[in-house]
């Protein structure tokens, strides 16, 4: 449990700033444009890239790029899971006409609320995989010889 401590806490912290962005967005009523959620990308790459780091910082020279990854994927996972749940229950609970305002915004008038919680959730993931090997091509230690 003391290696998943670190990654669920940045996990949290990201999910944490997730959320009040996209709250932050609602307020301007910026919620509904689709490519202000290029940003939680950003977010979500420096939660990742500072528990990697701190993890790197903890474990010296006894990190290795499986505690690493494990790290930087423990803690995405995390933070999607969590937003992907505030973003169904604002969804369906909070603001109930948003979904459709989405849909008429940018799809005219398609239909797919069942599918938007699961494409939330894929996006949070498969960003969290990315960013976490290409962060990880930072942190790894060379095994190259020097000349």
């Amino acid at each position: 449990m003391k290696n998943l401590s670190l990654p669920i806490r940045f996990g949290l912290a990201t999910s944490g700033s997730l959320v009040a962005y996209f709250l932050v967005l609602s307020l301007f009523n910026l919620h509904t444009n689709v490519f202000y959620s290029l940003f939680n990308g950003v977010i979500t790459g420096f939660g990742i890239y500072e528990a990697i780091k701190y993890r790197r910082l903890e474990e010296g020279r006894n990190f290795n790029y499986g505690k690493g990854f494990t790290t930087g994927i423990v803690t995405g996972f995390m933070a999607s899971l969590i937003f992907t749940i505030f973003f169904a229950f604002y969804a369906t609970e909070i603001n109930e006409g948003f979904l459709t305002a989405l849909s008429e915004k940018w799809f005219k008038n398609l239909s797919f609320e069942g599918i938007v919680f699961f494409t939330v959730a894929i996006m949070g993931f498969a960003t969290s995989l990315v960013l976490t090997l290409s962060f990880m091509q930072l942190f790894k230690t060379s095994r190259n010889f020097k000349k």
